[in-house]
């Protein structure tokens, strides 16, 4: 669940696509399904010395085999393995690694700006390797200038990173909205999420400005915020959905929601905008690099249920605006084509193999 778990399988397809082989290694609760490419994993249930020790070995074996390392996740035992093998890695970053970390461990309750200027002692230890791994690294990717820019505050060379936006997804033939709304029980205006229930999507917020704008809000998606999200009330929540799935719930909504408190450049909203769903969100990170507002979506302020509430009456309250962000928003990301993205990851994957 989640961007990197929709963006590796994409890669490796693509990757295969134009002749080259490659091993994709992974976490999971259980064994993955088949997929056209070897696929290797290790227990997420294992304990974490033992799950970080495996997924390290497991990485180093299969990079001794390759000519270059390509990191999505696990970037920490990724950058170890691919030093004891010996081979080049190239970085995809979605966010800072370090402050990620830290909120998981209750080490930083701050924002993210604050930790890159003044943490808590106790999260140095994990900027240090964040910044020791990128530092290395052959080359970064990150898909927002945003997060771009934050890489480089850590001293990484700015010809090592380049920006490589979320592709917009190749949509395909779907039913009629009108079915589609029929078949999710949608009747009037209704917003949708679709992602990973954590706690940078700030969801309780997202819910709260449904609730107050009186407009219902459908949500698709685990994690672990999903328990204390539903306890709430005031959304439906319809569980994990497939890639297809999150398109047809995308094209079925009136507006797609996000009222996310740290963003890098989500791929949801691409997504939406790519079935012609226009976006309702908080104006952090990345996300207004592609949520231009009044053109494609609304934006408002992080962390402000009320402003949210607003943006969401105005758009249900104004027929016409809502349909002119519809009208532009499939076009809007219309440059955000696979074989371009992706073409250009190749080539930076290519540079680092030598």
């Amino acid at each position: 669940m989640g961007g990197p778990a929709v963006h590796a399988p994409e890669v490796a397809g693509f990757l295969r696509g134009r002749g080259h082989e490659v091993d994709v290694v992974i976490t999971a609760d259980r064994a993955p399904e088949a997929e056209t490419y070897p696929l290797h994993w290790t227990s997420r249930a294992s304990p974490p010395g033992v799950r970080h020790l495996a997924g390290t070995r497991l990485v180093a074996a299969r990079a001794r085999r390759a000519d270059v390392v390509y990191a999505t996740g696990m970037f920490g035992r990724a950058s170890l393995a691919a030093r004891i093998a010996r081979r080049p890695i190239v970085l995809k970053l979605v966010a800072d690694p370090a402050f990620e970390r830290a909120r998981r461990l209750g080490l930083w309750r701050g924002s993210l700006a604050d930790f890159q200027s003044r943490p808590s002692l106790a999260s140095l230890p994990l900027r240090a390797a964040r910044t020791s791994d990128a530092r290395r690294a052959a080359h970064v990717v990150t898909p927002s200038s945003f997060l771009r820019e934050l890489v480089l505050g850590w001293g990484v060379p700015p010809d090592h990173v380049t920006v490589l936006p979320n592709p917009a997804p190749e949509v395909p033939e779907l039913p009629s909205r009108e079915e589609l709304r029929g078949r999710f029980g949608i009747e009037g205006t209704t917003l949708v999420f679709a992602g990973r229930l954590a706690a940078q999507k700030s969801l309780e917020v997202g819910i709260e400005a449904a609730k107050r704008a009186g407009v219902p809000l459908l949500v698709a998606g685990d994690g672990p915020e999903r328990a204390a999200l539903e306890a709430l009330g005031g959304a439906r929540f319809l569980g994990p959905l497939s890639r297809r799935g999150v398109l047809e719930l995308f094209r079925a909504g009136d507006a797609a929601l996000l009222s996310s408190s740290w963003e890098n450049f989500p791929h949801s909203v691409v997504e939406a905008l790519a079935v012609g769903t226009p976006v309702i969100a908080t104006r952090t990170g990345g996300v207004a690099e592609v949520v231009r507002d009044g053109e494609n979506g609304l934006l408002v302020e992080p962390g402000d249920p009320g402003a949210l509430a607003e943006a969401i009456r105005r758009f249900v309250d104004d027929p016409e605006l809502a349909g002119r962000l519809r009208l532009r928003a499939a076009p809007s990301v219309g440059g955000y084509a696979v074989e371009r993205i992706y073409g250009r990851l190749e080539e930076i994957l290519l540079e680092a193999a030598g």
